[in-house]
Parts: structure tokens; C-alpha cells; sequence
């Protein structure tokens, strides 16, 4: 993999989410996949402290599920918006990057809007000729404020 398709990966993911095209976006995970939102900077694992969230492939498929239901929290339905920056690889083994993506993130529901900013780091491996995800780990800036609940994905 290249730099310009790993790069168009990350863009591709996040197009996925803001454009609710959820099935896509968790094909995108391997079957050991997790997406992370850590409470505390520096977390040094999900297993062992409390995070914002931490999926395993069936609880996103929860989540997915229960947005397709448009649930009382979802009406007015929510939408978001990524804005990202130039993806950087950390580090590439052959058939594994570690990237790391800064990102504004903008949630509008009804008349009301939260913004968020921060990085996301994409573990990233080759299954075949495609990449997964591992493991997407959101570090947000203000991650130990008290926040409003996050209805989607970051």
C-alpha cells in the first residue's frame, strides 16, 4: 500500500460516516476490530480504565442498529461532518501502519451543534489486496471534560 491509498483510506472512512453509509464503514473493520474513545490523555489501555467508548465488532453493530431505529435521541436525526488533515504514517511493518489523523468533528441535531477536536490514530493492517482497521482510537483534545453525549461516530 502507498502512502496516497492509505491516505485515501482514512479520507474514505470518514466520508462513510458522515454519510450514515454504516455497513460499509464496519466492513471496514477486521473481525478482532475495536473503535476506542479514551476518557483520560495517555490511556494506556480500554480493558483496564473506563473510555468514552470502546466497540468490539457486535457492540458497533448494536450501535449501527439501534441509529437505523432512529431512537428518541435521534429525532431530529443527527449528522455529522469530518474535517481532517493530511493523515501521517507513524510506522509501517510490511502488511501493518500505525497513522495518525488530526480532525475537526462537528455533530448538528435539530437546532443544536457540538464540536470536537483531536487526533485519531489508525491501526491499519492488509487482509488480501484491502485494508482494515484494527483499531481506530479517538484522542480527544478535551477528552476529561464533561461532555453532552456523542449520538454517531467520531
Amino acid at each position: 500500500m502507498t502512502e496516497v491509498e492509505i491516505t485515501r483510506f482514512i479520507a474514505r472512512e470518514a466520508r462513510l460516516l458522515d454519510d450514515k453509509r454504516w455497513d460499509e464503514w464496519y466492513d471496514l473493520f477486521t473481525e478482532d476490530g475495536h473503535y476506542w474513545v479514551p476518557l483520560a490523555r495517555d490511556q494506556p489501555d480500554a480493558e483496564l480504565h473506563t473510555s468514552l467508548a470502546y466497540e468490539d465488532k457486535l457492540l458497533l453493530r448494536l450501535r449501527i442498529e439501534r441509529l437505523r431505529r432512529r431512537p428518541p435521541s435521534q429525532r431530529p436525526e443527527s449528522w455529522s461532518q469530518h474535517v481532517l488533515q493530511m493523515p501521517e504514517i507513524e510506522t509501517n511493518t510490511g502488511d501493518t501502519w500505525l497513522t495518525r489523523t488530526a480532525f475537526h468533528y462537528a455533530e448538528a441535531r435539530g437546532d443544536a451543534m457540538q464540536t470536537y477536536t483531536g487526533v485519531a490514530v489508525h491501526h491499519l493492517v492488509r487482509e488480501g489486496d484491502a485494508l482494515r482497521i484494527r483499531l481506530k482510537r479517538i484522542n480527544l483534545l478535551n477528552c476529561d471534560a464533561a461532555m453532552p453525549s456523542i449520538q454517531l461516530f467520531l
